[in-house]
């Protein structure tokens, strides 16, 4: 099997993706999905000892790699403090040419909101609208990362211990089917603080891009 993982960069702000192939454990139990993340961290780690690799995702050994899976990222609405992921934010922000934005999936769980039929049924993704507010779908990965990260700034009291790594992977994230990552999105939360961003301004999604996008994007 062939999978990207995602290394932060410190000097620049960006992301370096990688490839590497290692041996797949089929089957969907939980062991088995422990022993392929086993064996996709080795494969990265025999290329540089000094790599320190989490998987972040609901499949993670570690429990921050847990806590950083979209599916589990929380964050809360400003008026009325209604809990959220970043999952049910996303899904429920995307806006369809024949419908949407379905805001009632901000209030599933995150595999609800993920798999609702309506996703798939009302046509072209054209746009974001989340909390009222319109956002465009390009750059492609523009308004998840966005997302993502103002989430996981908030939720300070896991900042120490990520910071112990400088490599993300997403075991679930196949590049062939899938746009966003949330291990890149981690990988790129990393490289904004290392390049001491204000993170105060990031909440405007135009200073985001324009950090993001701007002449220091390292491709």
């Amino acid at each position: 099997m062939q999978r990207p993982y995602f290394i932060p960069y410190t000097s620049g702000i960006g992301v370096e993706k990688k490839i590497i192939d290692f041996k797949y454990y089929s089957g969907f139990t939980p062991i088995q999905k422990m022993k392929t993340i086993e064996s996709f961290h080795n494969e990265i780690i025999k290329n540089d000892y000094n790599i320190k690799v989490l998987e972040i995702s609901t499949k993670s050994n570690i429990d921050l790699g847990q806590k950083l899976s979209a599916f589990n990222l929380k964050s809360e609405t400003i008026n009325k403090k209604i809990p959220f992921t970043v999952e049910t934010a996303f899904q429920s922000s995307k806006v369809f040419e024949n419908g949407g934005p379905y805001i009632d999936l901000l209030y599933k769980n995150s595999k609800q909101a993920k798999t609702d039929e309506r996703l798939k049924t009302s046509g072209k993704l054209i746009s974001f609208r989340f909390l009222n507010k319109d956002y465009p779908i390009e750059p492609k990965t523009l308004f998840y990362d966005w997302l993502y990260i103002n989430v996981l700034e908030k939720n300070k009291e896991l900042h120490k211990e990520l910071f112990q790594y400088n490599c993300f992977t997403d075991i679930e994230f196949n590049p062939a089917k899938s746009i966003n990552c949330q291990a890149h999105a981690v990988a790129l939360f990393i490289s904004m603080k290392k390049n001491n961003i204000d993170f105060g301004k990031i909440k405007d999604i135009d200073y985001f891009k324009k950090i993001i996008y701007g002449e220091t994007l390292f491709t």
